[in-house]
């Protein structure tokens, strides 16, 4: 009886401080029954369960206006621990309330709960931002049994939508937010981002995941009348796992949502509160850059491996004198994959007179290395075979491919502290600004069998099995990133779409712990190449940072250079090739083009912004498409691209959205002595300026400058 008197009063003088903590929160108010969270923009109450009951959202909407879309009772979450499930619809008892703050202006609070059976403790996270109809969610799962436990399934947002209406007339907008179709579905890898709109309604919902790569799921109406977002299930192609020491947690990534109304497009939300988030509130990495890559040159095509100490340097001036400001060595430098040794016989003397020259011509230097892999004839793997992926039938593996001539490391081993020693050194000892990683850790871009994937090995001390590798090695390879910015905070990060695990993948968990993505290797002169580069920075874009999108492989003495050029604008403009052979004459075009983009980033801070050009759509064939850079914070103007790819037409109106509606903007074009026009923020909004291109495939860059 004691015992039970003593659990009434901690309970209740649990309530009592919560409430006293609860008069200081700007966003979060409280009693024992009931959480409201609101900013002013977005508001969600949560019913709590007291002593015993169920934890469960009864509103999430706008605070301004009608919203429709949720049931008055959503299950909240749900995962499963030794194959039992876990819901808000479960019995729970209510254990604390906490104020939660994160570093980037997140202000909410942490509710921990008490499972019916006693054996497992949930916190949920919940933290909003100013000025922005977001809500951001992880929970936090602990054992309180006495043996360790399996932990699946687990959806970190589980919303009920309202029947019919919602799931039958709403798109759901999957593929970075990009592709629309009808409901049900199921999402994968490329889902970092959904909206479900309904387009009668003018509403919908954002539902942002920040998940790493394969274990990433999100789903719309697909086995229930729900909204899930969080981890992948058991199920699943890329199945997470992860094993929990008695009385310890796991802590889950983070998801976000925005609920938003009286917006006819979803497109519309993404250029503004999404992209607002990224770049002020999420923690990208990108952010924490003072200054951004303007304009790289990387060695790969047309060289390969085939590289030496003369022919880096005579590109290196080439390069600087075409105006490059990052000079990128591809691979080939070492003489094998592993030990990351330097070919004596290409670089007799090293690498560091090289990156010094580099330097002397006023680019950062930067270096390709395969971050998880090594030959078998490498010191490393004939010392430490132990450290290596193992297949199902326990037989070393290469996952990247169907070569035996390479080995690939398990980030679960002492593997991490080795490849960061050796990437380290290169950064701190020989300068290096700028680090290519790539090739596969976790899935391969290439083998599509969902069995060659992880590592099957039992010995390792990062993970229990294969299931648990998948999400186990992307967070070691998260942290070995971590650690090399902390001892080079300006160091750019390139994690390749091969390491991130699928074709051309990118998404906001590599966005918090590497700078930019090699997302493609599109090769040709000719003007599919300039359509496919804009088609993938529209694709991947406003969803994902654009300066993030390193699009490949244009070569800068094609013919039609300066349409790449152009049309990489649009991105992080990165070129290959042999600028050896341009003339002196195209070296100066190319330096004014490189200068005009230093110049728009210095005065507008254009590689932190970009968002769809009003009235251009998906960069095809037979059309016309654009972009703008417009920098939405100070009201200073940016960059417009503007393409006709095809079209029959030869004049187009454009209008630029989000300047300050009542400041004078004059927009001319790149090279040009007169503008085009000057005009008001709300004039070039609504009724804009024409722009004319005679050719049929033809660009053109525009800037826009507040007088």
């Amino acid at each position: 009886m004691r015992a039970k008197i003593a659990t009434v009063v901690l309970f209740f003088s649990a309530i009592f401080s919560i409430n006293v903590l609860a008069q200081d929160d700007n966003y979060a108010k409280w009693d024992d029954r009931e959480l409201s969270l609101t900013n002013g923009l977005v508001s969600r109450t949560i019913h709590l369960p007291g002593s015993a009951g169920s934890f469960y959202t009864t509103s999430y909407k706008p605070v301004q206006g009608d919203f429709k879309y949720f049931e008055k009772k959503s299950q909240e979450f749900q995962f499963e621990i030794n194959n039992k499930a876990y819901s808000g619809d479960g019995l729970w008892s209510l254990k604390n309330i906490r104020k939660a703050t994160d570093e980037r202006a997140g202000q909410g609070v942490s509710v921990t709960l008490l499972s019916g059976d006693q054996l497992v403790e949930v916190t949920l996270t919940y933290l909003l931002y100013p000025s922005l109809p977001v809500i951001r969610k992880n929970l936090t799962v602990k054992n309180l049994s006495a043996k360790p436990v399996q932990l699946e399934s687990v959806d970190v947002e589980k919303l009920t939508v309202t029947p019919y209406y919602a799931t039958t007339f709403s798109w759901i907008c999957h593929d970075y937010g990009r592709r629309r179709s009808i409901g049900p579905y199921d999402g994968n890898m490329q889902d970092a981002l959904v909206t479900v709109h309904n387009s009668d309604w003018q509403q919908g919902i954002v539902i942002g995941n920040e998940a790493s790569g394969v274990v990433k799921h999100t789903s719309v109406f697909w086995d229930e009348r729900v909204i899930l977002s969080g981890l992948t299930h058991k199920d699943a192609r890329y199945p997470f796992r992860k094993h929990i020491a008695p009385g310890a947690s796991f802590t889950t990534p983070q998801v976000f949502t925005m609920v938003y109304n009286n917006h006819k497009d979803p497109d519309e939300i993404l250029n503004t509160a999404v992209a607002d988030f990224v770049r002020k509130h999420m923690g990208i990495r990108l952010s924490e850059l003072k200054q951004k890559p303007t304009f790289v040159y990387n060695t790969w095509v047309p060289f390969r491996k085939e590289i030496n100490e003369k022919l880096v340097m005579e590109l290196a001036k080439a390069a600087a004198d075409a105006g490059m400001k990052e000079f990128v060595i591809d691979d080939g430098w070492a003489d094998n994959y592993g030990d990351w040794i330097i070919d004596k016989k290409k670089f007799p003397n090293g690498l560091k007179p090289v990156f010094d020259y580099i330097k002397s011509l006023g680019m950062k230097p930067g270096l390709w290395v395969s971050v998880g892999s090594a030959s078998p004839e490498s010191k490393v793997y004939k010392a430490h075979p132990e450290w290596f992926v193992l297949d199902e039938k326990q037989q070393p593996a290469n996952l990247h491919e169907d070569d035996k001539n390479m080995r690939t490391a398990c980030f679960g081993t002492p593997w991490r502290g080795y490849i960061k020693d050796v990437l380290l050194k290169l950064a701190l000892e020989y300068g290096l600004e700028y680090l290519k990683l790539d090739f596969t850790v976790v899935t391969s871009t290439y083998r599509f069998g969902n069995k060659v994937t992880g590592c099957y090995a039992t010995g390792h001390k990062g993970h229990k099995d294969h299931h648990e590798s998948l999400y186990a090695n992307y967070e070691e390879v998260w942290a070995l990133f971590d650690e090399l910015h902390a001892a080079k905070p300006s160091l750019f990060i390139d994690c390749t779409f091969e390491t991130m695990g699928g074709l051309q993948l990118i998404d906001y968990a590599m966005l918090k712990h590497a700078e930019g993505d090699w997302l493609s290797n599109f090769y040709g002169p000719g003007t599919q190449v300039d359509l496919r580069v804009r088609n993938m920075a529209w694709w991947r874009s406003p969803a994902i940072p654009a300066t993030a999108l390193v699009i490949g492989n244009p070569e800068m003495q094609d013919e039609g250079w300066a349409l790449h050029v152009k049309s990489l604008v649009g991105a992080l403009p990165i070129m290959l090739g042999d600028p050896r052979k341009l003339s002196g004459k195209t070296l100066e075009e190319y330096r004014g083009y490189a200068d005009w983009l230093q110049r728009m980033e210095n005065s507008h801070q254009i590689m932190t912004y970009r968002q769809d050009l009003a009235g251009f759509g998906e960069p095809k064939e037979g059309t016309w498409d654009g972009f703008q850079r417009i920098n939405t914070e100070t009201g200073s103007g940016g960059t417009v691209g503007v393409f006709r790819q095809g079209g029959t037409d030869n004049e187009r109106q454009v209008t630029i959205q989000y300047l300050d509606r009542e400041k004078i903007y004059t927009v001319k074009e790149i090279f040009a002595s007169e503008p085009i026009i000057s005009a008001t923020g709300r004039e070039l909004s609504a009724t804009g300026f024409k722009v004319r291109i005679e050719k049929a495939y033809d660009g053109k860059l525009l800037e826009v400058k507040a007088e």
